[in-house]
């Protein structure tokens, strides 16, 4: 799922500092925001948008429930994201234990609802809406174009499209899958988006040492009809160390950069060195 401008966006913990910022530039940006969550603030208003004690008040209402609450609150609050109809759950918080997240992802998928994150720095479709903690509102980062952006990493996705806007390309659409071991909405998948939307002619993929990501992305990519590129960081990291996101374990040969490489370039991703290079790549594929 492809953020819109008609998607409705239920904030759950909007009253605390991040979520205060955050949904007042969502507002700003012209997110519909229908309202948030917070049982300790029901019935009150803030930033012009009614308080509700849980989702479930909301049911119907909304289409996207917005996480800005603790990682030990996550799994109640996506529960009720979930029963309440929620399409899309965005999962910002990071340090979720495992067994939760998998609990998460089995009653996601009883209701219906697809879950992004945790770890996510969440979604963006620039000149149309926003959900997260990424700066949408900045133009010099985010500009209407075709390139859907796919990253573990949201300061890495911002840095790409941020080299995208300086080409004049843009991006259909930015998708931060988040960087913890056990995610809801994988590279794979996102990239599966990507191929059906209409709006992106080309793929952008920011990826890291660890897990198998990439390596299962690279398997969708050889068949896809629009071109793909990629970047991995962590090329020059210490064996042995662990590096950035919890997701950034190898083990042995297995989610190394070597590997995850490979397995791109065997599939006809160009792989770049640089995130500067990535435009390059896509003008090239492109050709």
């Amino acid at each position: 799922m492809i953020l819109r401008k008609h998607h409705r966006v239920l904030v759950l913990g909007v009253t605390g500092r991040q979520g205060t910022f955050w949904t007042s530039e969502m507002i700003k940006y012209g997110v519909n925001v229908v309202g948030g969550v917070n049982p300790r603030k029901a019935g009150a208003r803030h930033l012009g948008r009614p308080v509700y004690a849980t989702a479930r008040e909301v049911s119907g209402e909304f289409d996207v429930a917005l996480m800005f609450v603790p990682p030990m609150a996550a799994k109640e609050a996506s529960f009720d994201a979930c029963k309440a109809g929620a399409k899309l759950v965005i999962c910002l918080a990071e340090h979720i234990p495992s067994h939760d997240v998998m609990e998460m992802l089995a009653v996601a998928t009883l209701y219906d609802s697809r879950i992004v994150g945790p770890n996510t720095a969440g979604l963006v479709t620039p000149g149309q809406s926003f959900a997260g903690i990424m700066p949408a509102f900045n133009r010099r980062i985010f500009r209407t174009g075709s390139v859907g952006v796919v990253s573990r990493s949201g300061s890495l996705g911002a840095l790409a499209c941020l080299h995208l806007t300086q080409a004049g390309l843009g991006q259909s659409a930015f998708f931060g899958v988040g960087g913890d071991p056990v995610i809801g909405t994988t590279t794979r998948e996102a990239l599966e988006i990507f191929d059906r939307d209409e709006g992106t002619s080309a793929v952008a993929i920011c990826g890291e040492i660890g897990g198998m990501a990439e390596e299962e992305a690279a398997e969708y990519a050889t068949d896809m009809r629009k071109p793909v590129v990629a970047f991995i960081a962590g090329r020059s990291s210490p064996p042995g160390k662990r590096m950035g996101h919890a997701g950034a374990i190898v083990e042995g040969d297995s989610g190394g950069y070597a590997s995850k490489r490979r397995s791109m370039e065997a599939a006809g991703v160009a792989v770049a060195d640089l995130p500067s290079e990535l435009p390059q790549l896509i003008e090239c594929a492109r050709r």
